[in-house]
């Protein structure tokens, strides 16, 4: 049976029903609900980030973006009324389309939103976690929220719960306006908050992570640099058009250097935003499965067991390294 939430005002020493809803009073989804939840997440689930709001995707604006401290996208529907089972399709599409955004592409819709890039907002938020130790966008969540539920949604929801663990929930609101003129929001959540918590815990978000450097040989090794460096990915680019070519240019190259070489570059529009650069092509270089990254870039961590700094070129590489970006640098002005 679908949720129904009803509220009685004492007044006198007396319960008067109020019966208001947002219709009524003339709120909406995109002005006043939207904006009530960007405020404060925590009525939608705990510990959660927004980054997004009315976000552009491949099957239309999506409401809310959101991420949870474990590095997952959040996708937040929201109906000003009832939550049809339609609902639930929406926003598995959009879910399906965020599945593939890089963190790159997650970072620019968070600082389109927020004015600050998604590593700032994370560390804001959630200031206790490690960024480098999170699979970010590994496990993307849904939330449907809205003002009552159809019986057919919530039957989806919790069998899908019960049987597959998905992360799929639906939050049911009660606009009030009380007597006075105070507005007020109560909640139910059709899976509770405590259960959705566990399932998540159990999860596991680490990327595989490792320090240790390939063993490949040459022709093996030229290949993986190639193919990785010629993907569409920013952290690839950013590695082939700054982090190689500065290496190559010096023994050692300080991760403080980095940010103005970025700079220099016009690869990045300030040493903040060549900063967060830097986070995300640490990542790409600690992944355990880009061992061949390692082979050829060696680093050191002389200020934070996290930070890389002093990167460099290793011993018997650089002609390799050079052959490699000469070669793209060459297919890039015959294409």
């Amino acid at each position: 049976m679908a949720t129904e939430i009803k509220t009685w005002q004492i007044v006198d020493g007396t319960l008067q029903a109020i019966d208001s809803s947002m219709i009524d009073e003339g709120k909406t989804e995109a002005y006043d609900l939207e904006s009530w939840i960007a405020s404060n997440p925590g009525i939608v689930g705990p510990d959660l980030a927004i980054i997004g709001r009315q976000v552009t995707t491949k099957s239309g604006p999506l409401d809310l973006l959101a991420m949870d401290r474990a590095g997952n996208t959040v996708i937040i529907e929201l109906k000003r009324d009832m939550l049809p089972r339609q609902a639930l399709a929406q926003a598995i599409d959009y879910a399906s389309d965020v599945a593939e955004w890089s963190v790159e592409r997650l970072s620019e819709t968070c600082t389109k939103y927020a004015g600050k890039s998604l590593e700032e907002l994370l560390n804001e938020r959630f200031s206790d976690i490690d960024l480098e130790s999170i699979n970010v966008n590994e496990t993307q969540r849904i939330v449907l929220v809205g003002f009552a539920i159809e019986s057919s949604l919530e039957r989806m929801i919790n069998w899908l719960s019960d049987t597959y663990s998905a992360s799929i929930n639906a939050v049911v609101l009660k606009y009030i306006r009380t007597r006075s003129g105070d507005e007020l929001l109560t909640k139910t959540s059709i899976i509770s908050e405590e259960i959705e918590q566990e399932r998540i815990s159990r999860k596991k978000f680490r990327i595989a992570m490792s320090d240790e450097p390939g063993t490949h040989d040459e022709p093996e090794l030229k290949r993986l640099l190639r193919d990785y460096l010629s993907l569409d990915m920013y952290s690839a680019r950013r590695i082939r058009r700054v982090l190689l070519p500065v290496c190559l240019e010096r023994k050692v190259v300080t991760r403080e250097d980095l940010k103005q070489d970025f700079v220099t570059r016009e690869e990045a529009e300030s040493a903040r935003d060549a900063g967060y650069f830097l986070s995300l092509i640490s990542v790409q270089v600690g992944m355990k499965k880009n061992d061949f990254l390692r082979q050829v870039i060696g680093y050191e961590y002389p200020n934070n067991p996290w930070e890389k700094d002093r990167y460099r070129i290793r011993d018997g590489y650089r002609e390799l390294v050079r052959e490699v970006l000469d070669e793209l640098e060459g297919e890039d002005k015959t294409s």
